[in-house]
């Protein structure tokens, strides 16, 4: 019993250690007022489908409606580039982030890359000029979904259960391993997930500066 109790105050402290990082810079003075509208051009990565993109898009545009900015609403930015036959999967560079731009005729875009999108998420943002193609401001953020800690500490309070039964560490400890292994096996995107990527993307903004009205 006492292999089972250390084994649950170890995964509960990793589960529990596991929030947020971020770190960001942006471009030191720039005239940031002069952004009258921006626009979220692509969401690339590890995310499972449109609905998801689209998702994560709109959280960064909250972001950025809260830092003062305007922004292009997602559906009229993909049918404004489908119109122009400019295909945003093909936005891979600073150069073609800012060619979007101009055809959307904004001052400024911005391209998010999402590597991991699972029990851990990484998340990359970089607001592009459209004029030199230069980097404004870019943030990275990274952190554990809360369900991961459910998942883990479920599969070892059902195992726990087991061993009162049984009184058999060595089953107990089987049975952790394989409920934790069967609940990421069949990890989905879920609300646990949108709220852990709201909550880095509102991070990650910290430092971006605000839109300063001119008088």
């Amino acid at each position: 019993m006492k292999t089972i109790l250390n084994i649950f105050l170890i995964i509960s402290v990793v589960c529990l250690a596991g929030c947020h990082s971020v770190d960001g810079s942006y471009q030191q003075g720039y005239d940031f007022s002069n952004l009258d509208k921006l626009a979220v051009i692509e969401v690339q990565g590890q995310l499972k489908g449109p609905g998801a993109r689209n998702q994560i898009a709109d959280f960064f545009t909250m972001e950025l409606m809260k830092k003062g900015y305007s922004a292009i609403e997602r559906n009229q930015v993909q049918a404004i580039l489908k119109e122009q036959e400019f295909q945003q999967s093909d936005v891979t560079t600073n150069e073609q982030a800012a060619e979007a731009g101009k055809i959307l005729n904004v001052p400024a875009v911005l391209m998010v890359n999402v590597p991991r999108f699972g029990q851990k998420i990484h998340m990359t943002a970089k607001l592009i000029d459209v004029e030199d193609s230069s980097v404004l401001w870019i943030s990275t953020g990274e952190g554990d979904t809360q369900k991961t800690l459910a998942t883990i500490l479920g599969a070892v309070a059902g195992a726990v259960v087991g061993v009162v039964s049984t009184g058999e560490d060595d089953q107990v400890i089987g049975g952790v391993a394989g409920g934790a292994i069967g609940g990421a096996a069949g990890y989905l995107l879920t609300p646990d997930e949108a709220k852990k990527a709201k909550e880095i993307i509102k991070a990650m903004f910290k430092d971006m500066p605000s839109r300063v009205k001119t008088i």
